[in-house]
């Protein structure tokens, strides 16, 4: 594309490394060389184009088989940081990992993060993503007062927050437009630490009842469930709340700098790991390994803000010990009332051996606004498998038929594999989204494997 001299074709694929497809990959460095991008995506013979982050969505929603891929991140820069108000403005393509940086030592912290830090700005309000927070704070578009969107015919619009361009966005997996800039309001902290409490939940009834019963008294909620117990164990956790640390609870060392921000780093992972590695009894001793060593009840723990967020950081990588053939990483979420289905899912996994060690589940408050955004109040558990397990693709169907039936829904930013005909079940305003985008695109300018896959 002559909007990059530099643009050329190459393999493309989601964080799970699965389904690689070839595109156009096009880096603008201008707000005039994405308009231009987008303009060329809608010349005649042109395939269209999609807008990409850091690349973390695990499947095919920043993918363009054949056609443009527009990594958006050269475009990072921080315009302007309200610091009494708390809030900033920003490229699209500057990542939470920066806003961190940049922040906290004003006492602000990003509304929103999910399981990385490694996400963009534009990737957060597209996928509208969730973090440990949903039941007090929602999702991220919650916390986006104004957007500056492109769209395929070569604008830019300053899109407000409750219009239905805004909700059709939040979650539209960057089918609308291409985001530019984004108004962001911010959480304020006193320090850069978590106060922590760990407990063991000897199975998933026992889990959820926990969650039930106590989860309001914390902002932050999550629980690592171990998939491969079986019997009176299935569903066992260990389950990690917590909120921002205030300053008295500090020791006198760290009230020194109490906003500092160093997340440490490890070796990156190998390039080429052997396939197999991540197998059931692999899997199984670390599983029995974590949740032996986990406190029974542990309260008050200073953890750093990396430890508690965003652990897999700490591997650059990390996704490549999945071997080359890659990892699914299944979420789904069902209502509240829909326990038994949760526990039948849970139990179908259990016994069907499914090598999962980053397994998480949490409780979602009140969704948003956003037509395709995914939470809803239910109950959500994330998993990953190995993409190589026999049968996997079979398996999974079946689950989404249960979570179909449960009146449950899928997470569009994890998807790789859903079938299209469940989509409409699942999303309520999915004709309203389609139609939306009728009007906005009628020549299909923005699309990706995702859209085309599921007929978006």
């Amino acid at each position: 594309m002559a909007a990059d001299p530099a643009s050329a074709t190459v393999p493309v694929t989601g964080w799970g490394r699965t389904a690689p497809t070839s595109a156009r990959l096009v880096r603008p460095r201008s707000y005039e060389e994405a308009v231009t991008a987008v303009r060329e995506c809608a010349a005649p013979g042109h395939r269209g184009g999609i807008a990409r982050g850091l690349g973390r969505a695990y499947g095919d929603a920043a993918q363009n088989a054949g056609g443009a891929v527009l990594d958006m991140t050269g475009l990072d820069r921080i315009h302007a940081i309200d610091a009494a108000g708390g809030t900033v403005l920003c490229d699209a393509g500057v990542s939470l990992h920066r806003l961190m940086e940049v922040l906290l030592p004003l006492g602000w912290f990003v509304p929103v993060t999910p399981g990385t830090r490694y996400v963009t700005v534009g990737g957060a309000i597209g996928a509208d993503i969730h973090g440990k927070n949903h039941h007090v704070s929602g999702s991220f578009a919650r916390h986006v007062l104004a957007l500056e969107l492109l769209t395929a015919d070569g604008e830019i619009r300053v899109v407000e927050r409750g219009t239905e361009l805004f909700d059709a966005t939040a979650g539209g997996m960057g089918l609308t437009g291409i985001i530019l800039t984004a108004t962001v309001q911010l959480q304020r902290v006193e320090t850069s630490l978590m106060s922590v409490d760990t407990e063991r939940a000897a199975d998933l009834d026992d889990l959820m009842a926990r969650l039930t019963a106590t989860d309001h008294r914390y902002r932050y909620s999550v629980a690592w469930i171990d998939l491969l117990a079986r019997g009176g164990a299935m569903g066992r956790s260990v389950l990690t709340r917590g909120d921002h640390a205030p300053l008295d609870a500090l020791p006198a060392r760290a009230r020194r700098t109490p906003l500092a921000f160093r997340p440490g780093q490890l070796p990156a992972a190998p390039a080429f790991l052997p396939e197999g590695l991540l197998g059931r009894t692999t899997v199984g001793l670390f599983n029995e390994l974590w949740y032996r060593k986990a406190p029974k009840a542990r309260t008050g723990e200073l953890q750093k803000l990396s430890t508690f967020f965003h652990p897999l950081d700490g591997v650059p990588h990390w996704n490549r010990i999945y071997g080359r053939s890659g990892f699914v990483q299944y979420q789904f979420v069902v209502g509240y009332g829909q326990e038994d289905a949760l526990r039948r899912i849970v139990r179908r996994i259990s016994e069907r051996g499914c090598p999962s060690f980053l397994a998480v589940l949490k409780r979602f408050g009140d969704g948003d606004a956003g037509w395709l955004s995914f939470p809803m109040p239910g109950w959500t558990l994330a998993l990953d498998i190995p993409a190589n397990l026999p049968g996997l693709g079979a398996f999974l169907d079946e689950l989404d038929e249960e979570v179909a039936a449960a009146d449950g829904r899928i997470y569009l930013a994890k998807d790789s594999r859903l079938r299209p005909e469940l989509l409409t079940a699942m999303y309520p305003r999915l004709a309203d989204f389609r139609s939306l985008r009728a009007r906005l695109d009628p020549d299909g300018v923005f699309r990706s494997d995702l859209s085309r896959r599921l007929g978006l």
